[in-house]
């Protein structure tokens, strides 16, 4: 990955959090992308699983890790992620994104499932500051994607921003019968999403109007993350690129973007073959 002065941002599509145990190909590519990051300063990540009426960033020195998720394996339960959160970084995104308002949140919330089932293989020493940005449940998509944008000069100060959801994600149309396939409808919507995200970023509320979009996006909370990406891509005046993808369980795409990296650098970077995967080591 070449040198440069602004941290790469990512979105990185999540998955089951049995990611977090299993080196599949989908976490093979999320940890070659890692090792190939320059080191940020903190993370900040917006994950799907902090959908609240309001915007706020974890403000505390040792963030809880939440394990915000039912009927798993006790190994999952048992993971830890003990990342160091970094408040007076709370305090400069709060400011870097004025006049829209970030509450500093110092005592409830933490890191959930969304952030360390990913940042396991990305950033497997767990040493690196880590913030959570959750998602205001009563904003647009318009909305999340200027917000994005407002964060890009964070980027000129060593922070990895990070996007943490799927592009389609309908957990009522599972199918177990498919664990390395999307149905149709799932991989033209991903696909037109791909379309948008490697072009022209900005034009993304375009596909709330794409055919599969109420298939794909049932409930809007897996989906927001990607208009952070969007909003920092418009920022930059560039694209995103794909770095990872692919159908899960049907009604899952794992689709990851990558902005002011190249990929196909990283070591590792082609996806190997899934049906040379042993069945325990996929994502189901």
């Amino acid at each position: 990955m070449p040198a440069t002065d602004l941290m790469p941002a990512a979105f990185i599509g999540h998955g089951s959090p049995m990611n977090t145990l299993e080196r599949n190909r989908f976490t093979q590519q999320w940890a070659a992308f890692g090792a190939a990051l320059p080191r940020p300063r903190a993370v900040l990540c917006i994950s799907a699983h902090w959908f609240i009426p309001g915007t706020a960033v974890t403000a505390m020195a040792q963030p809880r890790v939440i394990h915000d998720f039912y009927g798993f394996p006790r190994e999952l339960f048992a993971f830890d992620y003990p990342a160091p959160g970094a408040p007076e970084v709370a305090r400069e995104i709060a400011d870097a994104v004025k006049p829209a308002h970030v509450g500093l949140d110092e005592d409830s919330w933490g890191l959930d499932h969304g952030t360390w089932s990913v940042l396991a293989h990305v950033f497997p020493r767990a040493d690196i500051p880590v913030l959570q940005l959750s998602i205001h449940s009563g904003k647009d998509l318009a909305y999340h994607i200027d917000l994005g944008a407002r964060l890009a000069p964070l980027r000129e100060r060593g922070i990895f921003i990070l996007g943490s959801g799927n592009v389609v994600h309908n957990l009522r149309r599972l199918d177990w019968q498919q664990p390395e396939a999307a149905f149709d409808w799932a991989e033209r919507f991903d696909q037109a999403v791909q379309d948008v995200m490697t072009s022209v970023p900005a034009n993304l509320p375009g596909v709330l109007q794409h055919a599969d979009f109420p298939l794909a996006v049932p409930t809007p909370e897996h989906f927001l993350p990607l208009a952070y990406l969007a909003g920092l891509c418009q920022a930059a005046g560039e694209g995103a690129k794909v770095f990872a993808g692919g159908g899960s369980m049907g009604s899952l795409t794992m689709t990851s973007f990558a902005l002011g990296a190249d990929p196909a650098s990283a070591a590792g970077a082609a996806l190997p073959d899934p049906h040379q995967i042993p069945p325990e080591q996929t994502n189901t």
